[in-house]
């Protein structure tokens, strides 16, 4: 009264639970096998849909049984309706495995077909179950009757509700378990497609960072300043090499960002010296905090181009994280010209991967629930404030 009746398994049941006591001459479960018994015991019914089916099939034909034997004891048939109804229960046990093994065929076929030939079969197997319950009842229950002809058909109403009702319910449970499948399946690409879109949005920040650190380099080479020029590039090694241990859909905890935004900043000043002036405020409550990899840099990237490089006297970049409550404030800010017409003049030739890269990215991995806001301060400057979800690694384990 389940799913497909495939072969069955000839692994053996799971050992005892954790914590058990276990027989003479066995040893306890070690800690590396208990992880392993605490998943066998938790694993989801039709899991196994071998084990489900004949599960399944035993305990209704078993129900059968009972309530048959039952309602002839009430009705003082004697010990020779067991018997019957034992034949009778070992007949649809018998005749709904052969059902099931074509109505495995036929539900990968078109509805019209599958449907129309199960009527079919089902209407064959009810006529075949009559006559057996009825020659039955004739052998065990009422020796002197004898039936004949159209006479075998006489239960063929209640073998048809019987069997049309396991079909029902085989047909159900297939179904369903076939629309899980492709809803896991679903779920599995669009996991994939968030995934792949996530890895996009990171590649994509490379070669834009590249182009600007490369460029930085080769105007040290032209000016032939090669130490500067090298050691700059030994400092590139160790930023890519820093970042591209993390996978590019993956997380990082705000230390780690922190540390990866030092390491760029170390690049940089290379190139600005005194003129970029880095300032970190990181609240130990929020070290821990989960957030997608790189996604401070361009706002640290823009701050350079559009605070300290225009200005002969450099900026100040104030990067500051810290907890409120159940969520992370996250903020980047300088003190540069802010929205001013020579700043939107200079943006015009920006890539425009910046801003709206990070917004993406946001929106993959937390959806509706964050806040990305720009602001300009009276005194000049520009800033960018996040607000995400407070996670740590453990939470994303659970």
């Amino acid at each position: 009264m389940a799913t497909d009746p495939l072969p069955l398994s000839l692994t053996p049941a799971a050992g005892p639970a954790t914590g058990s006591t276990a027989p003479a001459g066995v040893p306890p479960a070690t800690a590396e096998e208990a992880p392993r018994l605490i998943s066998l015991q938790r694993q989801p019914f039709f899991e196994d849909k071998n084990r489900a089916f004949w599960i399944l099939q035993s305990i209704g034909w078993a129900g059968y049984f009972v309530l048959r034997t039952l309602s002839g004891v009430a009705n003082a048939f004697g010990f020779a309706f067991v018997i019957h109804t034992a034949l009778l229960t070992a007949t649809g046990y018998s005749m709904t495995l052969l059902m099931g093994a074509a109505f495995r065929r036929l539900i990968r076929m078109k509805p019209l077909i599958t449907w129309a030939v199960s009527i079919v079969l089902v209407l064959i197997a009810s006529a075949s179950f009559s006559a057996i319950e009825t020659w039955s009842h004739a052998t065990f229950v009422r020796p002197g009757l004898r039936p004949q002809g159209i006479e075998f058909l006489s239960a063929i109403l209640l073998d048809f509700s019987l069997l049309a009702a396991w079909s029902a319910l085989y047909y159900g449970i297939n179904y369903y378990l076939i629309l899980e499948k492709q809803t896991d399946q679903l779920l599995h690409l669009e996991h994939q497609a968030s995934s792949a879109q996530l890895a996009m949005l990171r590649y994509q920040l490379n070669p834009h960072f590249l182009f600007n650190t490369l460029n930085s380099i080769s105007t040290l080479v032209l000016l032939k300043q090669t130490d500067r020029a090298n050691a700059m590039l030994s400092r590139l090694s160790s930023f890519l090499r820093y970042t591209l241990v993390n996978e590019p859909s993956g997380q990082v905890t705000v230390a780690q960002e922190v540390e990866t935004l030092k390491l760029y900043l170390e690049i940089e000043k290379m190139r600005f010296e005194e003129r970029l002036r880095p300032q970190f405020h990181i609240d130990p409550a929020a070290t821990k905090a989960r957030m997608p990899s790189l996604l401070l840099q361009p706002l640290i990237e823009n701050a350079i181009k559009y605070a300290v490089t225009p200005q002969e006297e450099g900026a100040d970049i104030s990067i500051d994280a810290r907890k409120v409550g159940n969520r992370v404030l996250i903020t980047v800010s300088d003190s540069g010209p802010g929205n001013d017409p020579m700043r939107l003049a200079t943006a015009q030739p920006s890539t425009g991967v910046g801003l709206a890269n990070i917004r993406d990215r946001l929106a993959q991995a937390y959806g509706a629930d964050h806040r990305f806001e720009t602001q300009t301060n009276r005194a000049g400057g520009f800033g960018v404030v996040i607000e995400i979800p407070y996670q740590t690694e453990d939470e994303d384990k659970q």
